[in-house]
């Protein structure tokens, strides 16, 4: 009995082996199994595919729709981490913005600075001002945080148009636009798509490895619970002066972007709707997501435009009726609605493998 049974054995082995190794079946499953572990990573690189080949498929103005898509969607990648991943609240993030785009024009148009160099500079310049701005964070919470980031954003405007030799004062200054190397053969609305395309793919990288290091996990756990947090050694006020200069800095690298696809800037451009407008565009992309601020900079390019198109009397109206809409149908977000759908997908994909089994 035993030595059938040995036979039985080594005859499967070999067979097994086979299959694995050479039948299409098996290879098909292997591929599927493939896709269905890495399709995060899959999907990315369909969507860096399509980004790339982009703008050389659309007409030069669709083409600018999708770079300030990417200018927004770096902005929001800053808010997000403030928001969604440290626990604090900013109704003022687009006062960083029009930091970084205001340093960008003025080095840009008094000092005559190659425009690759502003980017580093604006980025720091925004960096130095959060971290300055979140000494509030670390004696204020809530409700009364909100309201020391909403009047920054309040003085900025009134600010900007003070020193007109400056900033231009309610004119603004008109710059050049960064044209493309003669190697490239690219267009400059090809050009500056793929500037802040670089942009966009720098942003979501210093923020993914800065999230999985051992800063993000304190952060977290700030966020979580300020006081476990503290008991476990970490230091909250720290945390929280990091994360608002961190997040000023991503603005501040939106904002010498948006300048460079806009070569115009003007205080009226930096009111507090903006800080407002971006606020809610995280919230319906998705807080805390990874996706969150690429869907939140789709929100803020189109639906404020969609809105005029329907009601051009009340837009404000549009627009409000939408975030409420989008709320109610995801309450949290956007991106939430992906992570649904492959939650049911896996669930779905269980149940079948049980069945079978």
């Amino acid at each position: 009995m035993s030595e059938s049974t040995d036979t039985t054995d080594t005859t499967e082995a070999p067979g097994a082996v086979e299959t694995a190794g050479g039948t299409p079946g098996a290879s098909s499953q292997g591929i599927a199994g493939f896709a269905v572990r890495n399709w995060r990573m899959l999907a990315l690189g369909a969507l860096l595919l399509l980004a790339v080949a982009a703008p050389f498929q659309l007409v030069p103005f669709r083409v600018f729709q999708l770079t300030m898509v990417m200018v927004y969607a770096v902005a929001l990648v800053g808010l997000n981490l403030l928001v969604g991943h440290a626990g604090q609240i900013s109704l003022g993030h687009g006062a960083f913005f029009a930091v970084g785009a205001y340093g960008t024009a003025v080095m840009m148009y008094h000092w005559d600075l190659p425009y690759p160099l502003t980017f580093p500079l604006a980025a720091a310049a925004a960096f130095v001002l959060g971290f300055a701005f979140g000494v509030p964070a670390t004696r204020l919470r809530g409700l009364y945080l909100a309201l020391v980031t909403l009047a920054i954003a309040i003085f900025l405007v009134p600010l900007l148009k003070r020193f007109e030799s400056v900033t231009g004062g309610s004119m603004g200054l008109t710059l050049e636009k960064p044209e493309p190397p003669g190697w490239t053969g690219l267009a400059q609305d090809q050009w500056l798509y793929f500037l802040a395309l670089a942009g966009t793919v720098l942003a979501f990288l210093v923020v993914h490895f800065l999230l999985r290091s051992r800063v993000g996990r304190a952060m977290h756990s700030v966020r979580d619970n300020e006081t476990a947090a503290e008991v476990m050694g970490v230091r909250p006020a720290s945390y929280k002066r990091r994360a608002f200069a961190w997040s000023s800095m991503l603005a501040g690298a939106a904002g010498c972007l948006y300048t460079w696809t806009i070569g115009f800037v003007s205080p009226d451009s930096f009111t507090v709707n903006l800080s407002i407008t971006l606020l809610a565009g995280i919230v319906v992309g998705g807080l805390g997501s990874t996706w969150g601020p690429l869907l939140g900079g789709l929100f803020v390019m189109f639906v404020p435009s969609w809105s005029q198109d329907i009601n051009k009397a009340a837009p404000g109206v549009i627009f409000g009726l939408l975030i409420i809409a989008v709320m109610y149908v995801a309450p949290t977000g956007l991106a939430g609605l992906a992570g649904r759908a492959a939650h049911w997908f896996n669930k779905t994909r269980s149940n079948r493998i049980l069945r079978k089994g």
